[in-house]
């Protein structure tokens, strides 16, 4: 005798595949659209900024920074577009440091980590 409920049951398989690959189609393209735009945008501020002559250039705020940073290893920085201010991140045994620094005057606002 044949099972009542194989019938109904193959017949699901399909959709429900169908539906779970088109979620995660969707949630993966979604997710993907978002990657990248908040650096994009403050990168492309910082540089309007630089270009009025309001901010100072990122390479001069490292080269104002860096030197301050004895035995550590530069890892690179980003932008805040809305405070207008650079943190640029170091490594020093094994410890991650965070340097804020005023884009307008490169000054040293704050220091955290090791």
């Amino acid at each position: 005798m044949a099972d009542p409920y194989a019938m109904p049951m193959r017949m699901l398989v399909l959709p429900v595949l169908c539906a779970c690959l088109a979620a995660a189609a969707l949630s993966g393209a979604a997710a993907w659209a978002g990657v990248g735009a908040p650096q994009d945008h403050g990168q492309s501020a910082a540089s309007q900024r630089r270009q009025t002559g309001q901010n100072l250039p990122a390479r001069e705020i490292e080269r104002r920074v860096i030197p301050r940073m004895p035995g550590a290893q530069y890892l690179g920085f980003d932008y805040d577009p809305g405070t207008e201010i650079y943190t640029l991140k170091f490594l020093r045994n094994g410890s991650v440091i965070w340097v804020d620094a005023d884009g307008r005057s490169g000054r040293i606002l704050r220091t955290a980590g090791n």
